[in-house]
Order: C-alpha cells, then structure tokens, then sequence
C-alpha cells in the first residue's frame, strides 16, 4: 500500500487514547476497502512508478544477501501491508523461497493469490491483520519488508511492531522500512488515516525498537510531486 500524498497543512501530534487510536485504525480499514485491488489501486494512482521503485529496492536489497559471514539468506521473507502481493510478486519471489504477506484487507489478500499465479504456491502464509496486532513468529524471516505502511501505525506501535519483526528475524536477518518522510514535523493524512514523518522521527523510533540503520538510501527518480522515499536497512 502506498500513501504518496499527504494534507499538507498542519503538522500533526498522534493522540494517545484508545478512542483515537481505534478512531484512527479503523478510518484507515474503511479506507482501504473502497480502494480497487489492482498495482494502481496499490499506488495510489500512480501505478507508472512500479518498475522504478522495484528496481531500486532490488538494488538496495542485493547489497545484503549472498554467502558469508553477515550475509543475509534468502529462506523466506515478509512482506508487511502487502496489498496485493506487488511486491512479493516482483521483488521478494524472485530473491526468496518462500514469501509470507500481512494485510489489514481481506479482498486485497484474495487478489493476491490471482495476481501472483502459479508463484503462489510459494506463498505460505496470507495473515489478514493490522501490523499493531501482527505477531511475526520467532526467527523465522530472514527479511521483514516494511513499505508504504508505517504511516498507519501510532509511534508507540510503531515501535512495539518493530521490537517483534526483530524477534521474527534468522541469525543475520534484516528489516528494511521503505517509506515517504516529510520534510519537517508529522503531516496527517485524513483521508486514508495515516502520517508522514520525517527522517529524524523515523530513525529516533527505531533506535526506541532497539534496532540499528546499517544502510539508508534515497529511492530516485520518482515524480516530484511525492514526498521523498528513504530505505532503511535495519538490525
């Protein structure tokens, strides 16, 4: 899933009550359901970046799997707010043997088993669930592909959420957030329930998970008119 644009008015302080995180969880659902399961619906109408943005995840990835000592392997990976298995279908099967998808939308994870074909039988597990309740099984993956879905987490589940993907790693394992940042502050975005953050706030979370950046990189040539995408590399 993809959150290109945000409300670009007021910087924006996430509530911490339970009504507004449920508030806040449950307009993103209703969002998400009305939005057509198909490469464009994932990207927000911006299906033309696919090819751009898998071929620079795949160059950003390569970097850490292979033989030898820190290496990566690639048994199975997790790829977190799948959607429609996009990026399980071109950039995770093609690197891993076997792929497990996490998504808040059922219908999106039956169209995944369309849109991936034959290569489904690759896939061993579609978990229909929010990231704050996704409990990935201990040192399992050897990488948690995280996209275009922070921005519906509050920080603190962020955090918590980023705590148990580093339970769910194999010796050697790897995150990896790849996501807009704001150029300041937090921008909201009412429509699909989500924020922006910038790099600083992002980072500071993630030394709260107890995670460290091994790598980060600027995704390139994306249209001008989208927020700035950052890949982390994180263990």
């Amino acid at each position: 899933m993809i959150e290109v644009f945000g409300d670009l008015g007021l910087r924006h302080r996430m509530g911490d009550g339970v009504q507004n995180e449920t508030v806040f969880y449950s307009k993103a659902e209703n969002y998400w359901r009305e939005v057509e399961p198909t490469v464009d619906g994932m990207l927000g109408g911006y299906g033309k970046i696919s090819n751009i943005d898998i071929d620079g995840s795949k160059k950003f990835l390569q970097k850490f799997l292979g033989q030898g000592e820190g290496k990566t392997g690639n048994g199975c990976a997790l790829d977190c707010g799948a959607g429609i298995g996009r990026i399980t279908k071109r950039l995770l099967l093609p690197l891993f043997s076997t792929v497990d998808l996490v998504d808040v939308t059922q219908e999106f994870l039956d169209q995944a088993k369309v849109y991936l074909g034959d290569e489904s039988k690759r896939v061993e597990n579609y978990f229909c669930l929010g990231l704050q309740d996704f409990i990935p099984q201990d040192r399992r993956y050897d990488v948690i592909w995280i996209q275009w879905v922070i921005g519906h987490l509050t920080d603190d589940h962020l955090v918590e959420f980023l705590r148990r993907c580093r339970g769910g790693l194999r010796p050697e394992g790897l995150i990896v957030i790849k996501d807009n940042v704001a150029y300041e502050g937090v921008i909201p975005d009412d429509v699909d329930s989500s924020v922006c953050r910038e790099l600083a706030l992002v980072k500071s979370l993630v030394t709260r998970a107890g995670l460290t950046i091994v790598c980060e990189e600027q995704q390139m040539n994306f249209p001008d008119e989208i927020y700035q995408v950052h890949q982390l590399a994180l263990r």
